[in-house]
Parts: structure tokens; C-alpha cells; sequence
């Protein structure tokens, strides 16, 4: 079994802002793999839950129903309840603005990069040793980081991003059918040129 964490504010009003990156490719997973596409999810582990099948990987796709910082209540409830070993069986998904806007990257460990959610789930699992996918959202210039990543993505921006929550949850679904490795080798070559962030 996996678990796939997408991470991003619950609430309508932060449909579709930067922060909320991790929930959007979540979304598409759920789409493709989950049976019927239109089940609803169930609330588990202070989340909403879905059941999804990836190549013969059984896959639970969990949006966390915190707010950002608090993410790792959620990620922490689901690893312990099916045992889980977040090393090889997590993977967490979410916004960078440290990255080009629709670049990913994926690591199977590293810093947080200032991102509450993850810095969340790496101090409540004690460890940094589990799997991310970062998908850039472009820096945030002279707006203030806080009100950049809470708002929506500009008319120039939307189709790199569409682009990269499509290319995001193709990685996501590769790591949890071939594994880290594969899916590093993969998807990180495709975006070579852009090396900001390389937390």
C-alpha cells in the first residue's frame, strides 16, 4: 500500500490558489484511478480520503482538512493506523515558489524550504526521510510570500501550471506504481534547465 498526501488549505475560498497545488494534483489522480471516478471521499485520519488503484499498487490519496501548518496530523494518522513506512511508502505533494511555476521536482528527502506543511509533517514524523513532489508556483517578486501563495494564479501563469499538475500527477502515479528512483529519473530530467530550489 501507498499513500499519496496532497497538501493545500480546505475551504472554497482557496479553490484553485497556489497553496493549494498539492490538492489540484490530487484531484486529477482521483480522476484517473480511483472507481468510480466519482466516489466520494470519505473522511479518515482528519482528511478526506480516497481509495484509488495504480497498476497493482493499492494507493490512498489524502487531502489533509487542516490548515497548511498543521498537515502532519493528518499524514502522521494514516502512516501509524495502516503501518506504513514513510521512507519508501509516502509521498507528499505540494506548492514551491522556489521553483519556475509548472517545474517539479521530486526528492525522497530534504529540507522543508520554508514550506509550513511540509516543515509540519517532517516534525511530526520526526524524520525528513519520506518522499516529496514540488511543484513550482514561480517566486512571489515584491508581494508579500503569504499573500502570493494565497492567491490565484495570473492569466500568464495558468497554462504552465495546468501543464505542471498534469506532469505532477503522471510522476506521482509512476512513483507509486515503479518507485522513487524511476520516477526522479524520469521527470526531473524533464525540467533540467530549471535548478532553482534544489532543497
Amino acid at each position: 500500500m501507498r499513500l499519496i498526501v496532497g497538501l493545500g488549505n480546505p475551504g472554497a475560498e482557496y479553490n484553485a490558489t497556489r497553496h493549494n497545488a498539492g490538492f489540484d494534483v490530487l484531484d486529477r489522480l482521483a480522476r484517473r484511478f480511483t472507481n468510480p471516478p466519482a466516489s466520494p471521499a470519505k473522511s479518515r485520519f482528519t482528511g478526506l480520503l480516497l481509495e484509488a488503484q495504480i497498476g497493482s499498487e493499492r494507493v490512498l490519496l489524502l487531502k489533509p482538512t487542516t490548515f497548511m501548518n498543521l498537515s502532519g496530523v493528518s499524514a502522521l494518522e494514516a502512516i501509524r493506523f495502516h503501518k506504513l513506512n514513510a521512507a519508501t511508502d509516502v509521498l507528499v505533494i505540494a506548492d514551491d515558489f522556489a521553483l519556475p511555476c509548472g517545474v517539479i521536482r521530486l526528492r525522497g528527502q530534504g529540507s522543508d524550504g520554508g514550506h509550513n506543511g511540509l516543515a509540519d509533517i517532517t516534525r511530526r514524523l520526526g524524520s525528513d526521510h519520506w518522499s516529496r513532489l514540488r511543484v513550482g508556483i514561480d517566486a512571489p517578486g515584491k508581494i508579500p510570500t503569504e499573500n502570493y501563495v494565497l492567491g490565484h494564479f495570473t492569466s500568464e501563469q495558468k497554462p504552465r501550471m495546468e501543464a505542471g499538475l498534469d506532469e505532477a500527477a503522471e510522476a506521482a502515479a509512476c512513483w507509486a506504481e515503479r518507485g522513487l528512483e524511476h520516477a526522479m529519473n524520469t521527470f526531473n530530467r524533464r525540467g533540467a534547465g530549471a535548478t532553482a530550489g534544489e532543497a
